[in-house]
């Protein structure tokens, strides 16, 4: 891990902006960098929390993985040379693997923590908010690039520099970037057919392994 980050609820944005884009709001989207170890509980990093705990935080979605690779690409697109780890409001930034790599019901030996993949993360757009750029959160949409979360198996520490150890992986076809495509979180390559795509929703569905209120909301999608 390149990085282990935590942040607290504070308000960002300009007071007297009349656009959503620009004026404040209240979020933990911003992260900094923790020296040291840090301990991870059930709900995820010691000093962590958030401001909408309506669709973030909570057990399925205690720490959110972000890939290291993606942000020489994204300082280059956007002309952002100061975006990095952190930049997409993650507590783990990791080297060597991203949401093509990464699939549902990893588990990882981490420090002395267990942490298990559970669901793509869905775009917001606070990813916009932060670096006030309208256009962010669909380039996020449309390139793939939208980190993951874990859920926490078993509580420990963690520090910048432990190596994570895949321990299983149970479900070696279900990449993060598949769940996101077929759940419609976002649009590269998503199956073509409409009855191909019904049953690649229930056949993820029905993972165990999956965040409940994903397997309900794909469910509902393949019913209907």
């Amino acid at each position: 891990m390149t990085s282990v980050r935590v942040g607290r609820p504070r308000w960002l944005g300009d007071p007297d902006a009349r656009d959503r884009l620009r004026r404040p709001f209240r979020t933990a989207f911003v992260k900094e960098a923790v020296e040291g170890e840090v301990t991870v509980g059930p709900l995820g990093l010691e000093g962590d929390s958030q401001s909408d705990r309506r669709h973030h935080g909570g057990p399925e979605m205690a720490i959110l993985a972000y890939s290291a690779d993606h942000y020489p690409a994204w300082r280059q697109e956007l002309g952002l040379p100061e975006m990095g780890p952190g930049g997409f409001g993650e507590n783990l930034t990791i080297a060597g693997v991203d949401e093509t790599s990464v699939c549902i019901g990893d588990t990882y030996a981490v420090g002395g923590a267990r942490l298990q993949v559970s669901q793509p993360r869905a775009p917001c757009y606070n990813i916009s908010r932060r670096w006030g750029r309208q256009d962010l959160m669909l380039r996020v949409v449309q390139t793939g690039r939208t980190g993951w979360y874990l859920r926490v198996l078993a509580a420990g520490p963690v520090a910048a520099g432990d190596l994570l150890r895949l321990e299983e992986r149970p479900l070696p076809g279900w990449s993060v970037a598949r769940v996101a495509r077929v759940a419609g979180v976002t649009r590269d390559g998503e199956p073509s057919g409409l009855t191909d795509l019904a049953r690649e929703r229930a056949l993820l569905a029905a993972s165990p392994l999956l965040s409940p209120t994903w397997r309900e909301r794909l469910g509902r999608s393949a019913a209907g």
